[in-house]
């Protein structure tokens, strides 16, 4: 295909920005007045840019999607697979595209891959221009007064709030522009939905724009009214759901941070709730700075002497803890809520890590793989800084000697025992002054609730008080360690 060089195309590079409303790259793509392509191009690449099995079900349809709303505006989207530069070489030679617009991705092997391209294809003539569409703020500009990256949270988030201000609003165009139609893959051969079997039967969620859009509107007139209270509770629909959304770019950070600002300005939620929940976007905000500043932390501990913990190789347990069998009912109702949905109340996300941790003395990094494969939203950044936060290993995190008790938790976060219930209902029928630890309850109270213990539902794989002080005195090898070197 040939174009006329004052109408070449513009090439508008998708990634985890599957919208076209407030979306810097769309909108520079537009202002040009030229032909656009727009693009997505499903590279697996490094291991730390693979998309889990779950991301992918949801990829599948955020593209969807986004071809909908492209086609809806004499537009579509065009699939490639493969090498991105390869592909991205390959659209320019079909077509005499001489820009390419994208937003940026700041993961490490993402980043450096795309400077690699950038640089590989400005040499050969191609503009390569990219905008921060993901994020409040570019990692890299919220630094402290010795111009170092943040390592504690409350300053990053105090300096973030005090250096940013929400971009104007940007809506979708009315029209986008754009060639006859260039050769594209078809979604369907790609494969993202699971078969052989579908296990995403219970994935209830609308990927997508709309979708994200609809998700922030339930969430500003039911969850956010009692945000900070009711995001504890995971029986209750109290969280924004939002966090796929935000992953795949779906929805800008900032419309959700204005939306729950303006919903406190105009009385329908108190001040503070919105805080709180602006706060929860500036933790994923602080975990992807830190990974930015610190590449090391995708398979490596933030805090060095942590890597030293003598961890267990105990694949049964392991696998029990995958599969929610490890007799520890609201451990055990986390992961197949897990399996289920895509999803994990994020309340349950620190007590099922912590016992795969400290209960299990597992590797933390054996649980992030798990959660990058199952979860909808296996955002990187989040999901490394959050297992490390629990490992205590990480940026700002909690101590290694905070364990959790599962018994506990469960008898506060979940004291009526409805969420047990429904995602481990073979403990149906035990009483609320039982279900978080069956094992204790008087054979008769099992008789009678129909619970057959190491049969029905398994015994505990780990006692509690055991596992507490084995950790501590994991912990101990590592205080140790550097007391010797500080000699």
């Amino acid at each position: 295909m040939t174009t006329e060089a004052g109408d070449r195309p513009v090439i508008l590079w998708f990634r985890q920005d599957l919208r076209l409303a407030d979306n810097p790259a769309v909108v520079h793509a537009v202002e040009t007045g030229r032909p656009i392509l727009p693009l997505y191009i499903l590279d697996q690449g490094p291991a730390t840019l693979q998309t889990g099995a779950a991301s992918l079900w949801w990829l599948d349809k955020s593209l969807r999607a986004l071809d909908a709303s492209l086609r809806a505006r004499s537009s579509l989207l065009i699939l490639r697979r493969g090498d991105s530069e390869a592909e991205l070489r390959r659209l320019i030679d079909e077509t005499g595209a001489d820009a390419v617009f994208l937003n940026r991705r700041f993961e490490p092997d993402a980043f450096a891959r795309d400077a690699d391209i950038a640089h590989g294809l400005q040499a050969d003539g191609v503009a390569c221009k990219g905008w921060n569409g993901t994020l409040l703020a570019r990692p890299g500009s919220v630094l402290n007064g010795s111009g170092q990256p943040y390592k504690v949270f409350t300053p990053f988030h105090r300096a973030l709030l005090a250096a940013t201000v929400a971009p104007p609003p940007a809506p979708a165009p009315a029209d986008i522009r754009t060639l006859p139609e260039p050769a594209s893959d078809d979604i369907d051969a790609w494969g993202l939905h699971p078969t052989r079997p579908d296990w995403s039967h219970g994935f209830n969620w609308t990927p997508g724009e709309a979708g994200a859009e609809v998700a922030l509107a339930t969430f500003l007139s039911r969850g956010l009214k009692s945000y900070g209270k009711g995001r504890d509770i995971p029986a209750e629909p109290a969280t924004s759901r939002l966090s796929p959304h935000l992953h795949f770019g779906e929805i800008s950070p900032w419309r959700a941070v204005e939306a729950a600002r303006s919903a406190a300005a105009d009385g329908r939620a108190p001040a503070a709730e919105a805080d709180k929940f602006v706060a929860e976007i500036g933790w994923r905000e602080f975990s992807a700075h830190l990974l930015h500043a610190f590449p090391q932390m995708t398979d490596k501990a933030f805090r060095p002497e942590y890597d030293a913990m003598p961890w267990r190789d105990d694949p049964a347990a392991l696998e029990a803890w995958k599969r929610g069998q490890t007799g520890y009912p609201v451990v055990d109702a986390g992961m197949r809520e897990l399996w289920a949905t895509g999803v994990m109340h994020n309340r349950v996300r620190m007590i099922v890590a912590s016992f795969l941790i400290k209960h299990l003395l597992i590797d933390w990094r054996e649980g992030e793989r798990w959660f990058r494969d199952t979860l909808v939203d296996a955002d990187l950044a989040s999901n490394v800084q959050n297992w490390q936060w629990v490992a205590g290993s990480g940026a700002d995190a909690s101590p290694y000697f905070r364990i959790f008790n599962p018994v506990t938790q469960g008898q506060k976060f979940d004291a009526d025992g409805r969420y047990v219930r429904r995602w481990v209902p073979e403990l149906r029928g035990v009483p609320d002054r039982w279900l978080h630890a069956p094992w204790t309850a008087p054979p008769e109270v099992l008789r009678d609730a129909r619970v057959r213990l190491g049969g029905d539902y398994p015994r505990p794989i780990v006692d509690h008080d055991a596992a507490r002080k084995r950790a501590l005195a994991a912990l101990g090898t590592i205080v140790a360690a550097r007391a010797a070197e500080g000699d």
